[in-house]
């Protein structure tokens, strides 16, 4: 049997397969086809062996344990290389930013309340990399592919309300963000870059800005730790509604509030580093810590009976 991009020069017998190589395009989507197939499975096949309905058991956890879930991220992310699937969306996605602020001054002021929103936004925006992680835990392999299987998720309905409530907080939190700007510098809108960088960093309103923005934006971000740090990945862990997902969260930031609160200082200061040398950092700080999140979620709460680990 020969292979051939090109089609055949004459009609094909009855039940003779012509085969052709596949361009790039037609090869991810057959993969993407018959690896996911973007229809949600039965609770059974989706949970092997995790498949219950008990209660989730909310564990202590340390520093120590903060460690592990970084190490066991590192570790993935080394295997799957997800670098390269953020370095096709981060860096699109501020280009438009940066562009649309240079074009519309008016924009300017919300440049740095929509990269820190990078922090509210993180719990929904690692679903994959949680997906990623998870199928390697069932499998023993893992891969960037393996990102399109949320969409197979029993609780993918719940999964979107709980991504819509986040990415709720994210404009909310923009909004605020604006106001305080108007308090400020505003309300006018800077008359340029150079204008906005000189008024931010060398005006005591610039730097009441700051200090006020810091404190509000801060608030958000333990507002969206505390509802998604175990609420996503429990989603995909379970079969848990929406309710009992974010009760579970809550509950987890009660019992390791110190813990907690370092891990997201840690990610905030890994968001910070990572978008200063021309947001390089980013393209590997996302998906490290998507992956430990994941990690740090099976350190909170109790892994169901069957699952080995």
């Amino acid at each position: 049997m020969s292979y051939s991009s090109r089609k055949p020069n004459r009609t094909p017998a009855k039940g003779e397969l012509i085969m052709h190589i596949k361009n790039p395009m037609e090869w991810l989507f057959s993969q993407l086809e018959a690896t996911v197939g973007f229809a949600p499975t039965h609770p059974a096949v989706y949970w092997p062996a995790t498949h219950s309905d008990a209660a989730p058991v909310v564990e202590k956890i340390s520093v120590a344990d903060l460690k592990y879930a970084l190490t066991r991220g590192l570790h993935d992310f080394a295997e799957a290389r997800t670098d390269v699937f953020f370095l096709a969306i981060v860096y699109p996605s501020i280009a438009a930013l940066v562009a649309v602020a240079e074009a519309h001054g008016e924009f300017l002021p919300y440049v740095f309340p929509v990269l820190s929103g990078f922090a509210l936004l993180g719990p929904f925006l690692a679903l994959g990399m949680y997906e990623m992680s998870r199928d390697r835990e069932i499998t023993g392999r893992i891969s960037v592919i393996d990102v399109f299987k949320i969409f197979r998720s029993p609780s993918v309905g719940s999964l979107a309300a709980l991504g819509a409530l986040t990415v709720m907080m994210f404009f909310i939190w923009l909004a605020v963000a604006g106001q305080i700007y108007d308090f400020t510098l505003g309300p006018q809108p800077p008359v340029s870059t150079a204008a906005f960088v000189h008024d931010v960093f060398l005006t005591p309103a610039g730097w009441a800005m700051i200090v006020v923005g810091s404190a509000v934006g801060g608030v958000f971000a333990v507002l969206a730790l505390a509802v998604g740090v175990v609420s996503f990945p429990i989603l995909l862990d379970r079969p848990i509604g929406f309710g009992a997902a974010v009760a579970t969260s809550l509950t987890a930031m009660q019992h390791n509030a110190g813990p907690l609160a370092l891990w997201g200082l840690f990610v905030a200061v890994c968001l910070v580093v990572g978008a200063l040398p021309c947001f390089v950092g980013l393209i590997v700080a996302l998906p490290v810590l998507g992956h430990s999140t994941w990690h740090l979620y099976r350190q909170i709460v109790r892994p169901p009976a069957g699952l080995k680990l």
